[in-house]
């Protein structure tokens, strides 16, 4: 049963889709809430202006990851994006969940590590 290729690639269809649905819900909610968004980027030092980058990268990224497409890549791309969030908005390790949210984030780069090497599965475009 571990070396069943067909159950193996269903694992990574499911993972890759639970991997980034926090990304394509949190890109979509952005939209609706830009205002609110792009004033919690400003108090972070963030400048507003790249909030139409992160709801791609957040939106389209993730959509890009579930459906298998240059999967390897975007995942390269997520990995530092992650690791570019959790340093800009989560260092205040002084509350406990800034720590939470911090270690979640590496938790989920190394989702996104994992999947750069192994690639997407045969339940993708990409059929790697």
């Amino acid at each position: 049963m571990l070396n069943n290729p067909a159950l193996s690639d269903a694992a990574k269809l499911v993972g890759r889709i639970l991997l980034v649905l926090m990304f394509v819900t949190s890109g979509w909610s952005k939209i609706s809430g830009y205002a609110g968004t792009q004033a919690y980027m400003a108090s972070a030092g963030v400048p507003g202006i790249l909030l139409p980058l992160v709801i791609l990268v957040e939106l389209i990224g993730g959509l890009m990851i579930v459906v298998g497409f240059k999967t390897r890549l975007v995942a390269l791309a997520l990995f530092f994006f992650t690791i570019a969030a959790a340093v800009l908005f989560h260092l205040n390790w002084a509350q406990p969940m800034q720590y939470l949210q911090f270690m979640k984030n590496l938790s989920i780069a190394g989702g996104f590590l994992v999947l750069f090497a192994a690639g997407a599965g045969a339940y993708s475009v990409d059929k790697d």
